[in-house]
């Protein structure tokens, strides 16, 4: 059966560094970070006071009081990034094609908040406190549900989670199912609302995150010899993906195509990754394979690059393993730098940095980049983002449990060549 060409033809976003593509887009390119003290809730009890939070979104306004009511944070900004991807894309949806789009929104963790807030109505006033909807606004299926129901999606509809590497996976997955012909478009991507004093609390305690109190706009450094772990951060990213010939005939506008998709798993510990970057770089070389490309037709990397002792240096040594000595000729940043650690939206957020990368012919910067670790001597892109025509950009993704998931990006022409 002949295999669908896929592509990019709607994103939406919401993140630290903004509540728009263009908007995320122009500040994460300038390096403007989207982390600061955290203003939601108190953070008095914590050892831990900053965040990279979502700024000025109102979920009364954006779906309704009622919506709001009834949903998590995680399924509020799912549902509004993927109102954006698919306004982008002007697709229409009726009774004729409702069936051919579907809906893959993963996310890490799902409705913690609400999930916390019934555990503790449950503890503090007894078994009548605890909301009826606790369940369907915990379940990390949720996201996807509702946006189905928002738009009227009846295709494949589901949510994957693998940790930080969910956004990548929902993305490749959505890819595959309509490379098959199961599926003319999907809206694919993720969202995570982790931001939550239990979670800092866990990841602090596990001497996982940054404690730069002092100056948050410096605690995300990835590559950095000075790193002291990931900054917690939350949002949503979406992309529409749709059939080539189904997008030309309907003459969409085409941001970019999915060229591939490589994953793999370390099998070696529930957080820390392969020492030796084996299961990451089986994950790069597929994606390559997939792709049906080389090494050297990889123009940008966007890192995982989370600033952890134990990422950024297994990460380093996994791009090398895959792509030998050309992996010091290929710039890479890490976008985490300004957005922090999104978790399991972080693929699907950088997933749209990576195809802005393309359309701009623009590199990222890292910032905070101020003394290398030696062990990290890739071009990781320091404090300046670079201007440099882009033809194809990989994504790097990798989660706790050991999941590694790996996109490539690239650009489109009708022709048929990439």
């Amino acid at each position: 059966m002949k295999q669908q060409r896929v592509v990019v033809t709607g994103m939406g976003i919401l993140c630290p560094t903004g509540n728009t593509v263009e908007e995320a887009w122009q500040n994460a390119a300038a390096g403007r970070t989207g982390i600061a003290p955290i203003t939601r809730f108190d953070t008095s009890h914590l050892e831990n006071h900053f965040g990279g939070e979502v700024k000025n979104f109102d979920p009364n306004e954006a779906l309704g009081r009622r919506e709001a009511r009834r949903t998590d944070r995680v399924t509020q900004l799912g549902m509004v990034a993927a109102q954006q991807a698919m306004t982008d894309s002007g697709l229409e949806v009726t009774d004729d094609n409702r069936y051919d789009i579907g809906c893959l929104m993963g996310s890490g963790i799902g409705g913690i908040g609400s999930l916390f807030e019934s555990i503790k109505a449950f503890i503090e006033r007894g078994a009548k406190s605890v909301s009826p909807l606790m369940v369907p606004m915990m379940l990390p299926d949720s996201p996807a549900a509702k946006i189905a129901m928002l738009f009227g999606l009846r295709g494949p509809n589901f949510s994957i989670s693998t940790a930080c590497a969910t956004g990548n996976n929902s993305i490749g997955e959505a890819t595959e199912i309509i490379r098959r012909g199961a599926a003319k478009v999907m809206v694919a991507g993720s969202t995570e609302a982790g931001l939550i004093d239990i979670a800092i609390a866990s990841f602090n305690n596990m001497t996982a995150i940054s404690r730069r109190n002092e100056a948050p706009e410096k605690a995300s450094r990835p590559f950095d010899k000075d790193r002291d772990g990931f900054v917690v951060a939350e949002g949503a990213a979406a992309l529409v993906l749709e059939d080539l010939e189904h997008a030309l005939a309907r003459g969409a506008r085409i941001y970019a195509e999915v060229m591939g998709y490589g994953q793999s798993c370390d099998a070696y510990h529930v957080t820390a990754p392969l020492e030796n970057g084996e299961g990451a770089a089986v994950a790069i070389t597929r994606a390559l394979e997939n792709a049906n490309l080389k090494p050297e037709d990889i123009s940008y990397i966007n890192a995982h690059g989370t600033s952890t002792p134990l990422n950024d240096v297994a990460e380093t040594i996994a791009i090398k393993r895959a792509l030998g000595e050309t992996a010091y000729e290929i710039p890479i940043s890490s976008t985490k730098s300004v957005t922090g650690h999104l978790m399991g939206a972080a693929g699907a957020v950088e997933a749209v940095f990576s195809v802005m990368a393309l359309i701009r012919n623009f590199i990222p910067p890292t910032i905070n980049l101020d003394q290398p670790d030696p062990e990290c001597d890739l071009n990781y892109t320091p404090h300046i983002g670079v201007q440099r025509q882009l033809q194809n950009v990989m994504s790097n993704s990798f989660g706790f449990g050991g999941h590694n998931a790996v996109l490539i990006f690239g650009k489109h022409q009708q022709n048929g060549s990439t």
